[in-house]
């Protein structure tokens, strides 16, 4: 029997971890501005050119939509919500969305390094980003993003001592 049948499922593992509130709204917010940004500069030049009796209207169209972008932007941002992460002896997992659910495994045997990612931002939140890096080919890792600092620094911790005790059997 391998390592892959005797790994428990994700729904055996109970300990199911979500962003904190403040890394989704961060995320949504960020996410809001650059669609925002997006439609500033799709619109900058037109309502530049506008003149007369075409300025108000294009004023308006320019307002509208740079507010439905930034709405667009931070419903797509507040995806993050509905991301779950769990550890256990075989490995990673992670769980992305709300209707079709995406759950990626990385075992433990299958990690080449761990690293941890901070934006601007995100220190100033107290968040982090972590990438995993895989020995798979098709895909090189995975990142999860929105973890509160604590958490990342004991996801990477853990991932590496574990990486540490197997040594080069890999």
């Amino acid at each position: 029997m391998s390592d892959v049948d005797d790994a428990p499922s994700p729904d055996q593992a109970t300990d199911w971890h979500a962003p904190p509130t403040r890394a989704v709204r961060l995320h949504a917010a960020t996410t809001a501005t650059w669609f925002a940004a997006i439609s500033l500069l799709a619109f900058a030049i037109p309502l530049y050119a506008a003149d007369g009796p075409q300025f108000p209207r294009m004023l308006a169209w320019f307002v509208g939509v740079t507010l439905l972008a930034a709405v667009a932007g931070a419903y797509v941002g507040a995806r993050l919500r509905h991301q779950r992460w769990t550890l256990d002896g075989a490995g990673l997992w992670l769980r992305q969305g709300r209707l079709w659910w995406r759950e990626t495994r990385v075992p433990t045997s299958r990690v080449q390094h761990v690293d941890i990612k901070h934006g601007p931002l995100e220190r100033r939140f107290g968040l982090a980003t972590l990438v995993v890096h895989t020995a798979a080919v098709h895909l090189s890792g995975i990142t999860v993003r929105g973890l509160d600092d604590a958490d990342a620094q004991h996801l990477r911790d853990t991932l590496a001592k574990q990486l540490d005790d197997a040594g080069d059997a890999l």
